[in-house]
């Protein structure tokens, strides 16, 4: 499996087993197929990238961050933007359907985003294991 989704960025730190880098926007994000997934388009992004070859890396080195495949980009947006969607859908509807006002099926609502995100942050460890950055120096 080659690399898919690639940027330039410069260390920013580097701590234990990750390097920070960031990651600014280039010109050539208006013609990438995969800029929505990225979510580098605009401004400046930092990622951590875990690696055991950290101490290797110093501060302000230009370096290049790869996202191993199409694949784990895609399930990052999912994660974070259409499974939420779905789910705020469904607890919106499902409340309007059992009879709830609309000021209670937005809080429902709103309360079903809000432990999503939570959960989603109590298992950000085994995401983290799933979606594998790369470093290389430039």
């Amino acid at each position: 499996m080659g690399v898919q989704i690639q940027h330039r960025g410069i260390v920013e730190r580097v701590e234990d087993d990750k390097v920070i880098v960031s990651v600014a926007r280039e010109s050539a994000c208006a013609g990438c197929h995969a800029k929505g997934i990225c979510g580098v388009d605009g401004q400046k992004r930092l990622i951590e990238v875990r690696t055991k070859y950290a101490s290797t890396f110093k501060p302000e080195e230009r370096v290049v961050v790869a996202l191993l495949s199409k694949r784990m980009g895609f399930g990052s947006v999912a994660l974070g933007y259409v499974i939420p969607l779905i789910v705020m859908l469904a607890i919106l509807f499902g409340a309007k359907a059992l009879g709830y006002s609309d000021g209670i099926a937005a809080i429902a609502t709103l309360a079903g985003i809000a432990l999503y995100y939570v959960v989603l942050y109590v298992i950000r460890h085994t995401i983290e294991r799933n979606i594998q950055f790369t470093i290389i120096k430039e």
